[in-house]
Order: C-alpha cells, then sequence, then structure tokens
C-alpha cells in the first residue's frame, strides 16, 4: 500500500490522516468522475457506507408554490475521513463500488447545525402519523 496522497483532480484538502483503503480516491485506486453534492450524513450505522440527504426546491406551476424534496444517496465512507451523523460532506460519483453504491466521501466541512432536533422532530412525526393510523383503523 503506498501512503502517498493522490489530487483527485477536484477543489478538496486531502485528509491529513491516512488509511488502506484501496476504495479511497486519496490513498487507494479509486477514481472519481461525474457529478458531485453537499449534503448531511443522515445515518452511518452500515459499516465504511454513510447515507448523504440534502433537500431540493422544486416549482410547481400549477399552484404557483415550490416545495422541498429530498435526495438520499448512500456513500462509501473512507477510515481517513471517517464521516459521522450530522457531518456535512462533499460527495463524488465514482465507478459502482456494490449494488447501490456509486459515490464516495471526499471532504468534511463540518458539523450541521441544529441537526439532532431536526432528526428528533422527524421521528416524533413518524410516531405521531403511526398512532393515527392505529385509531383510524380502530
Amino acid at each position: 500500500m503506498v501512503n502517498k496522497i493522490k489530487n483527485v483532480g477536484l477543489d478538496v484538502e486531502a485528509p491529513k490522516n491516512v488509511c488502506s483503503d484501496d476504495n479511497c480516491p486519496f490513498h487507494g485506486s479509486l477514481r472519481v468522475r461525474g457529478r458531485t453534492f453537499v449534503g448531511v450524513v443522515v445515518s452511518a450505522k452500515m459499516h465504511k457506507t454513510v447515507i448523504v440527504e440534502w433537500s431540493t426546491s422544486h416549482f410547481i406551476p400549477k399552484f404557483e408554490r415550490s416545495e422541498n424534496r429530498l435526495s438520499k444517496i448512500k456513500a462509501h465512507n473512507p477510515d481517513c475521513i471517517a464521516a459521522v451523523e450530522g457531518d456535512k460532506v462533499k460527495i463524488a460519483e465514482c465507478r459502482p463500488l456494490s449494488k447501490t453504491k456509486n459515490f464516495v466521501v471526499i471532504q468534511k466541512l463540518g458539523r450541521e447545525k441544529l441537526f439532532t432536533e431536526r432528526m428528533e422532530a422527524r421521528k416524533e412525526s413518524k410516531v405521531k402519523e403511526k398512532e393515527e393510523k392505529v385509531i383510524e383503523e380502530e
């Protein structure tokens, strides 16, 4: 394994940690190409995989209003970056790493403000929806 840091070809800082992951764009043989996104890590429970989420605004002409839509993508999380839940990250497209993983985390941009409060509110709303369904069925 070569400990030399590779240039990824994007304007990102190389991580300070060194890893031996072959699927790392900085220390391994993985090449990045295509699309890049900035989002928040929602889940980091899988081994070397994170789920990154971001919202986009979509305009509905009929009602002349905008709505927010969420996009979620699974991305490879190299050991040298080690993103955790609540981190704001930049991901880049790469070759398919598994059935659902086509992206890799290339930079950690910091923590998302009020992340824990937002996730707790989302969980509470799901619990309320389930309770309402049970009441309707009775």
